[in-house]
């Protein structure tokens, strides 16, 4: 027979597979009685775990959601996919780093040596499309998740860039999805004001209670909301990209050209290196647009680029040159 212990974790583990379990088979599983299967509940029950008693001609239990998060239990591929995916938000740029950070080492201090080893060798690499140091509250991307879930118009404030009108009116809009895309949180949502589309960035949300009249969901104007969002940032994806894209190293921290690059791609290389992939419509413009960051400037490709920087070198050049 089982140690107590042992056979508690193993009565957790079958209550988290599966949605009721009569409680003879739970006894036949444990290989033990159902006065010890009831004795174990209730030890569950004092631990933290939400199970309900399940009315029926043989009773039964059920795992349920409580208003505390107790001990979970993992088996090794969910416990690694945990990990990973933890690993991967921290890297994301996304403003949820910190939390996902903490959530990472508590997951990695209680797992087994071999899994642990597995996790560790996974390395993300962070790209950013966006100015980093954004950060979004859970709570609002929490409230934005239950406003699309629930259809109900959600009301909020929108802080604007630097520069533009002080205290603008709430926005009221029908809420659809929530996306990420280069590093960011963004809302899609129609517009009743100004009824039309529009994509609002989360940690500039502050929403507003309460919620509004549920509302019938209006039809994206695009296959998906991938092609949506895609379709609202063209220049680097889509029909609407760039004709011509280069790729260079700079001189200079991801974080001194990411606030800068609104279009294109910047991945840290080290503290004072960074690689940027941008796009334009011509490659003498890209090699402009580039070359307005002051710093030493490597091309890795593609050839047209490098040509473009000698033909604005020999512009430059030239037009240095007196009377």
């Amino acid at each position: 027979m089982q140690k107590t212990s042992s056979r508690l974790l193993a009565l957790l583990s079958l209550l988290q597979a599966r949605r009721d379990w009569p409680g003879a088979l739970l006894a036949e599983r444990l290989d033990v009685s159902a006065r010890t299967v009831r004795r174990d509940i209730d030890r569950l029950r004092e631990l933290g775990y939400p199970i309900a008693a399940v009315k029926g001609p043989d009773g039964g239990y059920r795992l349920g959601a409580g208003t505390d998060l107790p001990p979970l239990l993992f088996d090794d591929e969910q416990a690694v996919a945990l990990a990973v995916a933890l690993r991967t938000a921290v890297a994301s740029g996304a403003g949820i780093e910190e939390a996902a950070a903490r959530a990472l080492q508590t997951v990695r201090q209680v797992m087994p040596a071999r899994l642990r080893h597995r996790v560790d060798t996974l390395q993300v690499t962070a790209v950013q499309r966006a100015r980093p140091g954004a950060r979004l509250d859970g709570g609002v991307l929490l409230a934005l998740s239950a406003a699309v879930h629930a259809r109900e118009v959600l009301r909020f404030d929108y802080a604007f860039p630097h520069g533009t009108a002080a205290d603008p009116p709430p926005r009221r809009v029908e809420p659809h999805h929530i996306v990420t895309w280069g590093g960011r949180w963004y809302l899609v949502a129609w517009d009743l004001d100004r009824d039309d589309w529009r994509t609002f960035r989360a940690d500039r949300i502050t929403p507003r209670t309460p919620t509004g009249p549920r509302f019938a969901p209006r039809e994206l104007p695009a296959t998906d909301v991938a092609a949506f969002v895609a379709d609202r940032f063209r220049g680097f994806d889509g029909p609407d990209a760039w004709p011509c894209h280069g790729e260079v190293i700079l001189d200079l921290p991801a974080a001194d050209v990411s606030p800068f690059v609104h279009d294109g791609v910047v991945e840290a290389l080290g503290p004072d290196r960074c690689r940027l992939v941008l796009g334009s419509w011509s490659w003498a413009g890209l090699a402009a647009a580039i070359g307005r960051f002051d710093a030493d400037i490597r091309v890795v490709g593609p050839p047209e680029l490098r040509d473009a920087f000698a033909l604005l070198a020999r512009r430059c050049t030239a037009a240095a040159a007196p009377g």
